[in-house]
């Protein structure tokens, strides 16, 4: 047991690393939260500005593997604002901007985004009680990476005792430990309101349209593979103060692809103003191709990676949100079971605008 657990260490880190530092075959992957649903900007440059509110704010932190690599476990943020702007009688603009970090491992693996997006909700059908929009948006801004490759230790610094010595050579030359690269992005979006308490969406979106190198060396390039992503949900009344909340996305980068859906149910608890107070329990699972949980990387295969129970209570114009990942991969033999926390808040400014139903509430 103590030989397999070290052996499923070892493949954490090889993730976290390996993944940035070779250049033949592996592009790096994206940062994802499991409450998709309270990062709109993240998820898809279309959702900008769609709200039943005028401006939005919105932050996410996520805590990843603490359990086994302790201090230098995965911590990832982000931080948004976006507002929609009338125009005409029924369309909106939507304008934001989002901010977000990763910092992974030991050796301080950092990534660092800023962008600015927008988007143009079309009416295409309906009327004041009902309504039925496609959204178009995009995004575009620049990308930091840096790693400390002082803190990083080969197989060419290990004596044959096994222990490190790091005035041995490496044998690796990292030229580029700190860079910028531009990113690109762009999504579709299709929601109808049906009533007050039902609605549906579905969306698309396609980043790093343009491909940014990444590497770390200044030899060959290595770009990131353009994600793709598929996302749908809605908020389907049971009674007058239950609702079924069930969401689903799907991540396609590359060889890797990743689906998390599941659903939670919505109790609301009173009414004040243009927001209905209420708290929400869902229970939702992460699926996985065994790219990432497997040896072989040619099984496609997907394999059940997480657990994950979520807590969402709204009050007034504010938005909490928990939610906690149960590791039930291969890796719980070294993680016991133990995967990620999640917070998110929302704070939404509503205003005197009020053109009738508009959008899902997020």
């Amino acid at each position: 047991m103590e030989r397999l657990i070290v052996d499923m260490t070892r493949k954490i880190f090889s993730l976290a690393f390996l993944a940035v530092l070779t250049v033949t075959s592996l592009r790096g992957q994206d940062i994802h939260f499991s409450q998709f649903y309270m990062s709109p900007l993240n998820l898809n440059p279309a959702l900008t500005g769609v709200m039943n509110c005028n401006q939005r704010v919105v932050a996410n932190y996520r805590n990843q593997w603490a359990s086994i690599l302790k201090s230098n476990a995965f911590n990832t943020y982000s931080v948004s604002y976006d507002q929609k702007i009338p125009v005409g009688q029924f369309d909106y603009f939507g304008v934001g901007g989002t901010v977000w970090g990763d910092v992974a491992g030991s050796a301080n693996f950092k990534t660092l985004q800023a962008r600015l997006s927008g988007s143009y909700s079309r009416k295409m059908a309906g009327g004041r009680k009902q309504a039925h929009y496609l959204v178009v948006g995009a995004d575009a801004g620049f990308s930091q990476r840096s790693i400390d490759q002082l803190l990083l230790q080969f197989g060419n610094q290990h004596d044959g005792a096994g222990d490190f010595d790091p005035s041995l050579p490496s044998g690796e030359n990292i030229s580029r430990d700190n860079f910028l690269y531009a990113d690109v992005s762009a999504g579709l979006l299709w929601f109808s309101v049906l009533d007050e308490n039902t609605n549906f969406f579905a969306g698309f979106a396609a980043h790093h349209l343009n491909a940014p190198n990444v590497s770390f060396f200044e030899g060959p390039t290595v770009t990131i593979f353009t994600r793709y992503t598929a996302h749908a949900g809605g908020e389907f009344a049971l009674t007058d103060n239950i609702g079924l909340v069930p969401g689903i996305v799907a991540f396609k980068q590359g060889p890797s692809f990743l689906l998390n859906l599941g659903t939670s149910f919505r109790f609301n608890l009173a009414q004040s103003n243009q927001t209905t107070n209420s708290f929400q329990l869902g229970l939702w699972t992460r699926l996985v191709s065994n790219y990432f949980l497997s040896a072989n990387p040619n099984d496609s295969k997907l394999g059940a990676d997480a657990i994950i129970a979520s807590a969402r209570f709204q009050y007034e114009n504010f938005n909490f949100g928990f939610s906690y990942d149960v590791n039930v991969s291969p890796l719980k033999a070294a993680s016991n079971g133990n995967g990620a926390f999640e917070f998110s808040l929302t704070y939404t400014i509503c205003g005197s605008e009020n053109r009738g139903v508009y959008c899902p509430d997020f």
